[in-house]
């Protein structure tokens, strides 16, 4: 259960609107539905009367709402506490960043950075892609790294925002190695289709692997066998010879230099996506704007 599930609940509960709700949360209408509904399902119990209009609490839902707003607070109490247990310098950025991004990419990137613009402080808050987005758009970070695709872009255009490129990531397919050969490749055959290591229906790559296979140079046969929300699990899996994968280059170079890991299809069979960060101008801040100022001069803008 995610305390956002909550914040998304005390919001529907005050306004009694699940588009206004959705608005308020920076959501799509069928996203925050798709939400409460996680929430409902956490719990075993209907929250929302949905039998009549206006929206009305059902008696569960009355209940959670007497009960969230003391236990999201004592929660954030909590997390304050423990901060502070290990706290970091008064200056330290706070990072918003997919998972696989801060797996891969934000380590070599910061290091680079910091070869030349010198020590940072930072906090790295690693999530999905929406969530990640969700978060900074939301005030809770400085700075947003993500993926953009024409297909499935980043609109982040409001004037408190700004944004810049920092680099290319190609998505494709591969497979574990066997007698320097991929186990698996593309296209695969009707008789016989490929195992195929598939994203759930809610992460960032699984509509770029779509967008891959329906773009495809011809017809792909796959047999799903395991689906997962994180490319490092799908990087796992296929290394152990699962199946083939959609994986960003630079969370697998390493298997590949070593030939764990092959490429499973050519170029014709991957997408290349933009990475773009994002800085919040309301959270100005001298250690904000100095390294804003810095990446400003280096990288192109969006």
């Amino acid at each position: 259960m995610e305390t956002r599930w909550l914040e998304d609940f005390l919001v529907l509960a005050d306004t009694g609107s699940f588009t206004r709700s959705a608005e308020l949360r920076h959501l799509t209408q069928p996203a925050f539905s798709r939400r409460i509904r996680a929430l409902e399902s956490w719990l075993g119990a209907d929250l929302i009367d949905r039998t009549t209009y206006p929206t009305r609490l059902t008696a569960a839902g009355k209940l959670l709402q007497e009960q969230a707003v003391p236990l999201l607070a004592q929660l954030n109490t909590t997390r304050t506490m423990l901060r502070g247990l290990q706290p970091l310098p008064q200056g330290t950025l706070e990072f918003a960043v997919p998972h696989t991004l801060s797996f891969s990419y934000f380590p070599k990137w910061l290091i680079a950075v910091e070869q030349d613009f010198g020590p940072l402080s930072c906090r790295l808050q690693a999530s999905n892609v929406h969530d990640a987005l969700l978060a900074f758009v939301e005030g809770g970070s400085d700075l947003l790294m993500c993926y953009h695709h024409p297909k499935q872009p980043v609109e982040l255009h409001d004037a408190r925002y700004g944004g810049l490129r920092l680099g290319v990531e190609r998505l494709r397919p591969y497979s574990a190695a066997r007698d320097g050969a991929p186990r698996f490749a593309l296209p695969g055959r009707a008789e016989a289709p490929l195992p195929f290591l598939g994203y759930a229906s809610n992460a960032y790559f699984r509509l770029m692997s779509d967008l891959i296979l329906v773009g495809g140079p011809q017809p792909a046969h796959l047999s799903l066998r395991y689906e997962t929300d994180m490319a490092e699990g799908l990087k796992q899996m296929a290394l152990a010879g699962h199946g083939v994968a959609f994986l960003p280059e630079s969370s697998v170079a390493a298997e590949c230099q070593s030939g764990l890991l092959l490429p499973a299809g050519g170029d014709e069979w991957s997408v290349r996506m933009e990475i773009q960060l994002y800085c919040d101008r309301r959270r100005a801040r001298p250690e904000l704007e100095a390294l804003w100022d810095y990446l400003s001069a280096r990288y192109p803008p969006v």
